[in-house]
């Protein structure tokens, strides 16, 4: 969190929501920081987001909490928790194994987004 401090201290995390935010619709904007939460631990891109101060939607900012939960389970290393578990199953639950599973959190991850669409509809 103190990188994310850093990278809007310098200027760029203003970049990013204006590439974000500016050029994409905020709900493309919304799945792609949600599908990069897969990568950076999603606490942290939701401090980011939260420092953007992106004029969004409340229909919006539920849609950026739930891209970001779910979609730092896509890879293990996505989340505090998923790390965890890789250290503490010790050869049981491999990164390999969790792998096998990315397709059904994928299609989850998508479904998700089209069940928030339609039951918020009224707040976008």
């Amino acid at each position: 969190m103190m990188g994310i401090g850093g990278i809007g201290f310098l200027g760029y995390l203003d970049g990013i929501s204006e590439l974000l935010y500016g050029h994409f619709s905020p709900t493309t904007a919304n799945i792609l920081i949600g599908l990069s939460s897969a990568f950076v631990d999603n606490g942290t891109l939701m401090f980011a987001v939260l420092n953007m101060h992106p004029d969004i939607t409340h229909g919006q900012w539920l849609l950026v909490t739930l891209t970001l939960g779910v979609g730092g389970s896509l890879l293990a290393i996505g989340s505090a928790p998923g790390v965890g578990l890789l250290g503490q199953a010790k050869g049981l639950y491999t990164f390999s194994a969790h792998m096998k599973w990315m397709p059904v959190i994928l299609l989850s991850y998508f479904v998700s987004i089209g069940v928030h669409l339609l039951l918020n509809a009224d707040s976008f």
